[in-house]
């Protein structure tokens, strides 16, 4: 990203320079095309003097182009093209130009007229008092004059935003890129054969089933876990049952420190042909027991409620936290999240987190995919009741 920090920095000093060299160059251009194509009233003076002259006009017609501009580049672009709205971007962009025009032919018409004609009186008084053209005439030139500004100075400006746009996400891919692959090195680094680790698991788990059938029932969520998540997660895409199945695995592990101590409401209504990024949840869920319910001595509690509508997903999540915080350095879970979120889902999320008082409050909103995925309804609500998994 600091290669040309001038084109792609987004520090506040190469941001106003940027925008200062564009709107100087834009200017410069203006007065010179103005001044090589006057107005009758100017065209017997001198290029220097027609310089001084059209530069409050060039000025003037600054404010609808720096209009035009920011509007493309800060709402149409990153709020319809961008998220792939190409139909809504058209209209709206075109619409734009000949709003634009319409407004830089009416300032061409009012008060730049009466600039103009107030300097001609003072040049020359044969020229000002000369008959005007028709009303349509005068302002279907002044809105091709203005069509043409517009079009170039918002081509321009768009062009220069998605080529930043485009570099940031070459950019932000390729960083991707590397700490996947650091990931999966550090994970060849410590992994266990997967056929091993799974056969000692089930050794494990039928020599507890005669001992103990919650450690047995742990081990047996462990293994599902697992499995999950060296088998299932290499996809892009998972069907979000079993994301919420691994999930109740995740509180049925978790849970079972607590004994009957752990206050757990979750709530996640039927899905039907929903896809999402694997193991997008769990790092907020690991955030409420490791900051949250580990920390509070007394009553800990967890909720979580999980709701699709029209392909959106919402999740909010809300653990108790301890009165007197402790000084816990964050880890980079919610972080490798939020990144995950502006690659995979750029434009179709909010993810909003407010640490409160007694509490932490988590508030995602996704867009999702949708596929041929089996229909989960699952209710759980408190430690003592069993989660309703679904059939395969």
């Amino acid at each position: 990203m600091q290669q040309i920090p001038f084109i792609y920095s987004n520090s506040a000093k190469w941001r106003i320079s940027r925008h200062f060299s564009f709107w100087l160059l834009w200017f410069l251009f203006q007065l010179l095309l103005y001044s090589f194509s006057p107005s009758p009233a100017l065209q017997r003076q001198t290029f220097l003097h027609r310089l001084l002259i059209t530069s409050p006009e060039t000025l003037m017609y600054l404010i609808p182009s720096m209009f035009l501009a920011y509007t493309l580049m800060y709402l149409v672009i990153p709020k319809l093209v961008l998220p792939g709205k190409y139909a809504w971007a058209t209209l709206s962009a075109a619409v734009l130009v000949f709003l634009i025009a319409a407004l830089s032919a009416t300032l061409s018409m009012t008060v730049i007229d009466y600039l103009r004609h107030l300097n001609a009186d003072k040049i020359s008084p044969v020229v000002a008092h000369e008959p005007h053209p028709a009303f349509y005439v005068q302002f279907g030139v002044a809105m091709l004059a203005g069509l043409r500004g517009s079009i170039t100075v918002g081509g321009v400006a768009a062009a220069i935003k998605l080529m930043k746009c485009f570099y940031e996400r070459q950019q932000a891919a390729l960083m991707l890129e590397k700490e996947k692959a650091s990931a999966e090195l550090q994970m060849l680094k410590a992994q266990l054969h997967p056929h091993f680790l799974f056969n000692t698991l089930n050794n494990i788990y039928s020599f507890t089933q005669e001992v103990s059938e919650k450690a047995s029932g742990m081990i047996m969520g462990l293994s599902q876990l697992l499995r999950y998540i060296l088998y299932d997660c290499s996809k892009p895409l998972v069907p979000i049952d079993q994301e919420l199945k691994m999930i109740q695995d995740y509180f049925k592990l978790e849970s079972a420190r607590y004994d009957q101590n752990l206050d757990l409401s979750v709530q996640m209504p039927k899905f039907t042909d929903h896809l999402i990024a694997p193991l997008m949840l769990l790092p907020f869920i690991e955030n409420a027991f490791k900051h949250g319910a580990s920390q509070v001595t007394e009553h800990p509690w967890i909720s979580l409620t999980v709701s699709v509508n029209n392909n959106e997903l919402s999740v909010k999540l809300i653990n108790g936290k301890p009165i007197i915080s402790k000084n816990i350095a964050p880890g980079i879970g919610i972080a490798n999240v939020r990144k995950r979120l502006e690659l995979l889902y750029p434009g179709q999320h909010e993810l909003e987190i407010n640490d409160e008082e007694e509490m932490y409050i988590v508030n995602l909103r996704i867009t999702l995919a949708t596929g041929p995925v089996e229909a989960v309804k699952t209710v759980y609500h408190g430690t003592d009741q069993e989660i309703q998994l679904p059939h395969r």
